[in-house]
């Protein structure tokens, strides 16, 4: 799955033209690495968002296309 679309469904970030427009201002790493909105993601990278609130570290433990809003927290882990 695409980085931006994974932010976008865990509800990391809240619309994914939000998270693409993060992506290209060089504020997405995955594993330490700089990465554009097409990235791939897999199961147990660590995605790190550089956000005006502060910085976010997570886990990847899911990847689903779609998940109801209160099940979202369940496609990561927070580090």
């Amino acid at each position: 799955m695409r980085v931006d679309k994974f932010l976008k469904v865990s509800r990391i970030i809240k619309r994914r033209t939000v998270a693409k427009e993060v992506c290209d201002l060089d504020r997405v790493l995955v594993n330490g690495k700089i990465v554009k909105a097409g990235h791939e993601v897999h199961i147990g990278d660590m995605v790190e968002i550089q956000l005006p609130s502060g910085t976010r570290r997570v886990i990847i433990e899911k990847i689903m296309e779609s998940i109801p809003a209160n099940r979202a927290s369940e496609l990561f882990r927070e580090v």
